[in-house]
């Protein structure tokens, strides 16, 4: 809906945010009905309320956290993508080029192949410092060059190196742990529950809260570093805070969810054409609900798409990305 707004469009901030509200809600009740067996909106909202209803425990334990996990980790998916297309100016920035996906990978790939006896409430938290450990490389680049671009070549080389660990872990593997392994590493939001999503909404409600105060500064980069500098802004520290912030959301992501691919690519792409204005502090709310609602979207249809089987759904989210970001590049900003 939003997508196919032409580039002259211009939609006031309000209004965008109304139905972008409006969607996300509609697709939280989807998700509540949505499933095996399938229920009514009446039904599910009933269940939803009713501890002693049948499908208290499908709607309420199974269906909900998963489908605020996907707003949730969307959102903050959303977010990282915005700051680091802003703050490296570079329209196809996304948390792949920072390796944290691929940090978070190696250790789940690790502790799954290796039958490591890892409580599953702790391994989040190992996935996330893996991450974070990745993305610390380019932390420090940023501080040593001034030149975005020399940023991304460092985590395209990050994100490739955790990429080959990845793949001699996965050599390791028998075929049944692989099956599990390769479902992460696509992305998915099956079997994902409360433990998940208290883990995950802190850090993306922390990262978001940190990229609004900065929303100003990272808009100034975006002029260029000399013009930012005249105008007051610490370039280097602006910046590294900016992808600080964008790492430690798509490691969250990436920690409980897997790396899943697009979303932080095309959802700043979708508000600012929404929108009709590339400023960082006018998309950076609808991009929270961009970006959450277009990862839930693509777990409904990973979960319908083959049904019975569910596809992982990163698959889904690249599916619908890769045409999507082919039709929005060309109008996108230099």
């Amino acid at each position: 809906m939003i997508i196919i707004l032409n580039s002259t469009s211009r939609v006031r901030p309000t209004a965008a945010l109304a139905v972008a509200g409006l969607a996300t809600g509609c697709c939280l009740l989807a998700a509540l009905c949505i499933g095996e067996p399938m229920a009514a909106p009446g039904t599910a909202l009933a269940a939803l309320l009713d501890p002693a209803h049948p499908l208290h425990v499908a709607v309420a334990d199974v269906r909900l956290p998963r489908a605020l996990l996907g707003l949730v980790a969307g959102a903050g998916l959303g977010v990282s993508g915005l700051l680091l297309q802003d703050a490296l100016r570079n329209p196809v920035a996304g948390p792949e080029l920072l390796g944290v996906s691929s940090g978070a990978a190696v250790v789940v790939a690790t502790i799954v192949v290796l039958g490591l006896a890892v409580p599953l409430a702790l391994q989040p938290w190992l996935a996330l410092a893996g991450a974070l450990a990745a993305g610390a490389v380019v932390l420090l680049t940023i501080g040593r060059t001034r030149d975005p671009d020399h940023v991304v070549l460092v985590g395209a080389a990050m994100s490739a190196a955790c990429g080959g660990l990845v793949v001699a872990v996965v050599g390791l593997g028998t075929q049944g742990n692989v099956v599990v392994l390769f479902r992460y590493l696509l992305g998915s939001l099956a079997a994902r529950g409360w433990p998940h999503l208290t883990t995950v909404v802190p850090l993306v409600l922390a990262g978001i809260a940190v990229a609004w105060l900065l929303r100003r500064r990272v808009e100034a980069l975006t002029l260029g570093d000399e013009v930012a500098s005249g105008l007051g802004v610490p370039v280097t520290r602006t910046r590294v805070l900016a992808v600080g912030v964008a790492a430690l959301l798509a490691a969250t992501v990436a920690a409980a969810c897997g790396p899943v691919a697009f979303v932080a690519l095309l959802a700043p792409h979708v508000a600012r054409r929404a929108l009709g204005t590339t400023s960082t502090r006018r998309v950076l709310p609808l991009v929270v609900l961009t970006g959450g609602l277009l990862l839930a979207l693509a777990d409904l249809a990973a979960r319908r798409l083959l049904y019975p089987v569910e596809v992982p759904v990163g698959i889904a989210t690249t599916l619908v990305g890769v045409p999507a970001l082919l039709l929005l590049r060309p109008r996108a900003r230099p």
